[in-house]
Formats: C-alpha cells, structure tokens, sequence
C-alpha cells in the first residue's frame, strides 16, 4: 500500500511546476506589454514633407538621430514617385533610424500636421502584425520591421544594421482606393511611422509623397 506522503510530494511538485510556470508567463506578458503602455511621444522626426515628387529625404529628429529614406526602381534607380501604378514595385530604403522602435513601411496619407501619424494606409498594418501571425513574404504593400525580441518572429524582416538604423524593404504598389482612402484624391506617400508597440511615436515618421499615373 502507497503511503499518502510521496503523493502529497508529488502534489507539491505539480503545483510549485505550475506556479513557476505562471510567473514567467507572467512575466513575459508584463515585459511585452509594460513598454507599449508606457512609451511615450519623444517629438517629430524633424522632416520637413517635400512638396514635389523627391525620391529621397533627410531630417534631423527631435531625438539627434539624422534619419533617411529613398526609394528606388527594382533595378536601383530613382523612383519617379509622380508615375507608380499598382504592381510597379520600389525597393524603400533608409538609415539612421532607431532600432529600438519598430516600424511600418507603406503606402499612407499624408497627416494634417507632425503630431499625427501617417494615415489611414492602403496597406493597412502588414497582415498579422497586432494578432501576433507571421507576415507573409510576397508581394508585400506594407512591411513591418523590428528587432523587439517579442515580435521579431511576426514581423516581415528585422533592421539590416541595428548600429546604423539601417532597412531595405521591397513594396509593390497597392491600388490607390481603400476604405476610407483615396489616393488619387488625397495627398499620400511612401511612409515610415513607429509600429503598435508604441503607437504615440512620431519621431520615426518620415515621407514621400507619391502619385499614381494618369
């Protein structure tokens, strides 16, 4: 006959497991979900949104980081961001960016002012960045970039140089009509803007405009 104290053993050992179990959960959730609470907006980038079709752009953010972006055909030449047309497809590139902060890449409106972000977009955020699902690789109109050990597995692809800031994204040009937005109507452009985990961030916005051929 089993004697009742190697099953009590065996309980406790079920339970302290469990109990263990739950706090790093638990703390895993309170690590991913404390810094999106808590962030706040450091100031804008400092771009100043050029008012003609310029397939690159420099500025100076509030934070001292001299971020750029370019945008270029497949073949690396400069977009002629005035004639894109739906499946063209740009190769969206930049330095100087923060590593610590992810970010969106797509094809967005234009905001009324620096305090807001770039928005609503065609691309929407990339297919599966809030849920948590990994992005699909293919023909992308929208791209997601991180190196947050949480979310890096979801994401399209991480910065090529932490040290640098450094990104090259591969976008195809969506159809210029979402709900809620018409780019042949509203003014919009090729974007950078921070991702969900800290969605008050306006200091990674960085744009340029685009328009759809005629």
């Amino acid at each position: 006959m089993t004697s009742p104290a190697p099953r009590r053993s065996v309980k406790r050992i079920v339970l302290v497991t469990i109990l263990a179990l739950f706090l790093v959960i638990l703390g895993v959730v309170a690590a991913i979900l404390i810094p999106i609470l808590t962030h706040s907006n450091t100031g804008s980038s400092g771009q100043t949104i050029p008012t003609s079709f310029e397939s690159e752009s420099t500025a100076t953010g509030a934070d001292g980081r001299t971020r750029a972006i370019s945008v270029a055909t497949t073949d690396g030449k400069p977009a002629d961001l005035e004639e894109l047309a739906p499946g063209d497809q740009v190769v969206v590139s930049g330095t100087g960016f923060d590593a610590g902060l992810g970010i969106y890449v797509g094809f967005c409106a234009i905001p009324p002012s620096p305090d807001v972000k770039p928005g609503p977009c065609l691309g929407g955020i990339p297919e599966g960045a809030e849920q948590g699902e990994a992005a699909a690789k293919e023909a992308l109109s929208s791209a997601w970039i991180t190196d947050d050990w949480a979310w890096r597995a979801f994401a399209t692809q991480g910065y090529d140089d932490a040290t640098q800031g450094s990104f090259e994204v591969l976008l195809t040009v969506p159809e210029p009509t979402v709900e809620g937005l018409e780019c042949t109507v509203s003014r919009c452009a090729i974007s950078t803007r921070s991702d969900h985990t800290a969605m008050k961030e306006r200091v990674q916005d960085m744009l340029l405009p685009f328009a759809y051929r005629q």
